[in-house]
């Protein structure tokens, strides 16, 4: 049976949920969904057990010390999640971390007579094509394989026009780039991020496609000297990326890269951009082909994404 009650509880899933035209199926969220619009009255099922509203390094604190004592870092709330009575619930096994996991809830399912039978949908993209599977994965479980078919189709059209532009550059015709996924400790985003820069025109030899983000030594970036730095800090907005990226002026040699020498060092919304897995991640390679590529400053519809940074942390 297609399903009929959509529980998303996690952004990324929400925003596949829309991208098959499937919000009016859409009876819960969790308290990271922020887009689109048309899902925001819902039911908000999870929180988070971490302030994120501190910077980084109190962030990755709080985090530590939670899974260090064997807490959860989010909670579902289970009494509303069974009386919404969803018979799909969308979570993510691929970082304890970013959001709920599988295991949570399918520990709460397991706990609720009432969700007895509903169907969990695990993503665990680490790649665009994978992000492509799941978003089919979903649309078949809800009963929509056509429109799941043709939202791959439309995706993969805009994926395979920004190849036609970049694929034949060679590694010396790519500028380096370093993707700044969390700034104390330093980390620079792995996972998809080195398929994106790569597929935008760039290189980054600091981390391989697929492999997970971890901490970072600055030595490794210096001696990598980015032509090109971006800080998308997981879940923050541009303005919180801004405050965030002042720390890194303060790194010995950070007026020596190349990057900060020829003023191309950039904030961006990694909160929309870059660091959700669902079908955004198509419009987070169109933005950074077009930051690689000078274009993105004229581009309409990245206005508000990326911020400039050289002028203000060169010196």
């Amino acid at each position: 049976m297609p399903a009929e009650r959509i529980a998303s509880l996690l952004a990324a899933g929400t925003e596949i949920v829309a991208e098959l035209g499937l919000l009016d199926r859409l009876v819960a969220i969790s308290h990271e969904c922020d887009r689109p619009a048309g899902a925001l009255s819902r039911p908000r099922v999870t929180r988070t057990r971490i302030d994120p509203s501190r910077d980084s390094a109190d962030v990755d604190r709080q985090v530590r010390a939670a899974l260090a004592a064997g807490l959860p870092l989010y909670d579902i709330d289970l009494d509303a999640l069974t009386r919404l009575a969803p018979d799909l619930l969308l979570t993510q096994a691929h970082c304890e971390v970013c959001a709920v996991d599988v295991r949570a809830v399918q520990t709460a399912v397991a706990a609720a007579p009432a969700l007895k039978g509903a169907t969990v949908v695990s993503l665990n993209p680490v790649s665009l094509g994978d992000m492509l599977v799941d978003l089919q994965r979903v649309a078949d479980a809800a009963g929509v394989t056509e429109a799941g078919r043709a939202a791959v189709d439309r995706l993969q059209t805009r994926i395979n026009a920004v190849a036609g532009r970049t694929a034949s550059r060679t590694n010396a015709d790519r500028p380096r780039v370093a993707c700044i996924e969390w700034v104390e400790p330093l980390m620079i985003a792995a996972n998809w991020m080195p398929e994106l820069v790569h597929r935008a025109g760039g290189r980054c030899d600091l981390t391989r496609p697929g492999e997970r983000s971890r901490v970072t030594r600055w030595d490794d970036v210096i001696a990598f000297d980015p032509e090109i730095i971006v800080v998308m800090p997981c879940g923050f907005d541009l303005d919180r990326a801004v405050r965030e990226a002042a720390t890194l002026s303060r790194l010995p040699g950070w007026r020596r890269t190349s990057a900060v020498r020829s003023g191309r060092v950039y904030a961006a919304d990694g909160n929309v951009y870059f660091n959700r897995s669902g079908p955004g991640l198509v419009d987070s390679l169109e933005l950074l082909t077009a930051l690689l590529n000078h274009e993105a400053a004229t581009d309409v519809r990245f206005a508000g994404a990326i911020a400039p940074l050289s002028d203000a942390f060169a010196g």
